[in-house]
């Protein structure tokens, strides 16, 4: 569905971010991108979905397809009529409208005949939304303007959403709430993600594949069941150090070099 080949992203015509960034989104799957923070993450995110520019950022070479079709040079207008939608960090609402309002700003590519039963559908996914259907969005708590920033996106009928960070600065509980909801709408619409997520353990048990990134670069992939038993993975993401001695102390960044 999504092919992403060897691309480099470069900010301000001198930072260069992606360097020769390549991985395939498959139709049907969620896949989970993770790494540290500058690893690149959010910046492939905005490659796909046409939102490098505002940030004065370009893909200096490579390419990405959705459905066969080249998109890296298309505006981000467009990118959106061809079915993917980008649920943005930090939630990015709508504050001074109310909920029904945003949900309403999420389908501008969509007929007005079908908005309506839209509607209904995420209220059925997030019946708290229902419940604050004419309640200004700015008033909301951090994880019902999450659940109405998804159900924005689900509104646009995506083929593929992109989510960066859902289970920012929200609470345990409403994380494993968000998670739910995001392998609910993979399953029973069919929708393809593609999730950065610091939260790794989380985001490899929703995915079904996973990539591991540092410094612009893919350094590990693979099935999400596979990297959960990873050792390397396991101590770098996922907190699972056992007793060490002083000579694995001592050779911690050697072990670490498939990052660099």
């Amino acid at each position: 569905m999504l092919n992403i080949s060897n691309i480099e992203v470069v900010y301000n015509d001198v930072i260069l971010v992606l360097k020769g960034l390549s991985m395939d989104v498959e139709e049907g799957k969620i896949v989970a991108l993770l790494g540290s923070n500058g690893a690149g993450k959010t910046t492939t995110l905005k490659a796909v979905s046409g939102l490098l520019r505002p940030d004065d950022g370009e893909i200096t070479d490579g390419e990405i397809r959705f459905n066969g079709e080249r998109i890296d040079k298309a505006d981000a207008s467009e990118i959106v009529k061809s079915g993917i939608f980008q649920v943005m960090e930090g939630r990015r609402v709508f504050k001074d409208l109310t909920v029904e309002e945003n949900l309403i700003a999420g389908a501008y590519t969509r007929p007005g005949n079908s908005i309506p039963t839209s509607i209904e559908r995420v209220y059925t996914y997030f019946p708290r939304l229902k419940d604050r259907r004419s309640q200004l969005a700015g008033y909301m708590s951090g994880g019902e303007q999450q659940m109405l920033a998804i159900g924005r996106a689900v509104m646009a009928a995506p083929k593929l959403i992109l989510m960066d960070e859902p289970s920012l600065g929200l609470a345990p509980l409403l994380v494993k709430e968000i998670f739910n909801i995001i392998t609910t709408l993979n399953r029973e619409e069919g929708t393809t993600i593609m999730l950065v997520e610091q939260n790794a353990s989380m985001a490899l048990s929703a995915a079904h594949y996973g990539y591991i990134m540092e410094n612009g670069r893919v350094v590990l992939d693979g099935e999400s069941s596979e990297l959960k038993e990873n050792d390397d993975v396991r101590e770098f993401y996922l907190g699972a150090v056992g007793k060490k001695s002083f000579r694995d102390v001592k050779h911690y960044r050697r072990r670490k070099r498939w990052l660099s």
